[in-house]
């Protein structure tokens, strides 16, 4: 997709060569931001009752008097937030989904709140981007009946002059973000008989390729000798080998403490011999969406190349019975040392994360951020608006706030409170791998917990967010946006 910033001629708005216009409006008096022919336009419609300023709604208008574009969308947004923006980029896109445009330009008609304040700035330029790449993306690869989709190829951004080289970066920017949040879709979208963990592997060597990454994959034999006992157990009832991922970026200077990144990658859970119920099953492929955003943060690092150091770890596997794997009651050796009762085998993620994230202090790290599909309990507690952050350090923790809630990529944080952790005491090993049902999220990531001293750690919980369901049936590519923005506050 080509996404450039527009800076309008002598005509302003009406005068703009494009297939489409789209106008987002925000606010009752934004048409007194507007020229005459777009502002007639835009009251004319809300008096007749065709447009109301309510969040959602559009209108398509053909051929609109006095302007250049033959066609012409209004798109109400909430407010002049990039937020309200996205959204009402997306809806004006969707309008224009069956109709034959090219070339797409997006203009913003709002009030701004304070006075002086410019209503386009950096964020609403990734916004674009975003809204754009998540209106064009269709999943094809096992479905050649798929529809052919938006003919869009080109989208841009109208804004004046001054604003014009700021918003091209930041366009730059979301489109890197984009084709991040677009790979990590692809990779969870797909069966588990089509992404494997050698799969994932694969996309991992060919991003190394493309961008000049280390990547380094060790199988079954080199996990057993750094004594992986517990991702190892979690693999053993598969046919499937196993796959431990390792990628480097390296943009800042040789010696700077590397983020860590930790992707749970297991490509199909089916709980093991504490065996999941049938209904939606199948939705457990995406039980390597942690593994794929790890993989969509490194195509947007590739494309931006910041100066920072950046190591990505994937623990790749199929949890599934059979005669050999793991049963409840079993103690495993991690490679901490640690000894873990297995009470549920259907809590594996913990499993291959805690020796990933023993194998993460190698790297005498910056901060380590772990990322996987967890648990159902956060999913209970926080739905599929925000991913579920867990942190004992208190700056960490605010920087992946902050990095969430400017990627429109949001995090709640989450209680980690030492009571908590006594909920996961074995009579048989140091450490059991569940809890009561009761806070099943925060005691997943107490168990975690116990495998980090040696670094600044938090995990993040996207059971929620990382796919939807039903009839929306597909991955989202979070959070590839909120670790993409914390990777980039560190570049120096």
């Amino acid at each position: 997709m080509d996404l450039r910033s527009l800076v309008p001629g002598a005509a302003g708005l009406a005068g703009v060569a494009a297939d489409a216009l789209v106008l987002v409006v925000a606010g009752s008096e934004a048409q007194q931001t507007l020229e005459p022919p777009l502002a007639a336009l835009l009251a004319e419609s809300v008096k007749a009752g065709d447009f109301e300023l309510k969040p959602g709604r559009t209108l398509y208008v053909h051929r609109p008097a006095g302007v250049k574009a033959p066609r012409l969308v209004l798109a109400a947004a909430a407010d002049a937030s990039p937020k309200a923006f996205k959204t009402a980029v997306a809806a004006a896109l969707g309008a224009l989904k069956s109709l034959g445009v090219r070339h797409a330009a997006v203009a913003f008609a709002a009030t701004a709140k304070e006075e002086g304040a410019a209503v386009l700035d950096d964020r609403h330029a990734e916004a674009l981007a975003m809204a754009v790449a998540d209106a064009t993306y269709i999943y094809r690869h096992t479905k050649p009946s798929a529809p052919e989709g938006a003919k869009l190829q080109k989208v841009s951004l109208v804004c004046d002059k001054a604003a014009a080289n700021t918003l091209k970066k930041s366009l730059a920017r979301g489109q890197a973000i984009a084709e991040g949040v677009t790979l990590a879709r692809e990779c969870a979208n797909r069966p588990g008989n089509h992404c494997t963990p050698t799969f994932l592997a694969e996309q991992a060597q060919a991003l190394g390729a493309q961008f000049g990454f280390k990547v380094e994959v060790l199988g079954r034999k080199e996990v057993e000798k750094l004594g992986m006992g517990a991702f190892i157990a979690v693999a053993q009832g598969s046919e499937e080998p196993l796959r431990f991922i390792v990628l480097r970026y390296e943009g800042a200077a040789r010696g700077t403490a590397p983020v860590v990144l930790v992707g749970k990658g297991i490509t199909f859970d089916s709980g093991g011999i504490s065996i999941k119920p049938a209904g939606e099953m199948d939705e457990m492929k995406f039980d390597m969406s942690g593994a794929a955003s790890v993989l969509g943060t490194f195509r947007a690092l590739g494309e931006l190349s910041p100066k920072v150091n950046v190591v990505g770890l994937i623990a790749a596997c199929e949890n599934l019975p059979s005669g050999r794997a793991t049963k409840p009651g079993d103690v495993l050796r991690s490679m901490s040392g640690q000894t873990i009762e297995v009470l549920n085998t259907d809590a594996e993620g913990r499993l291959v994360l805690c020796d990933a994230l023993t194998y993460a202090e190698r790297f005498k790290p910056a901060a380590v951020v772990d990322i996987a599909t967890l648990t159902g309990a956060c999913v209970i507690a926080l739905g599929g608006q925000r991913s579920g952050l867990f942190s004992p350090d208190e700056e960490l923790a605010g920087r992946l706030l902050q990095a969430g809630e400017a990627a429109l990529d949001p995090a709640w944080r989450m209680p980690m409170d030492d009571e908590y952790d006594e909920a996961l005491k074995s009579n048989f090993a140091d450490v059991a791998n569940v809890g009561p049902r009761g806070g099943g999220a925060i005691t997943a990531a107490m168990f975690l917990k116990r495998f980090t001293k040696a670094f600044r750690w938090a995990h993040l919980d996207i059971a929620g967010t990382a796919w939807k369901g039903g009839a929306a049936k597909g991955a989202t590519g979070r959070p590839v946006p909120l670790l993409t923005h914390f990777v980039l506050s560190h570049a120096r």
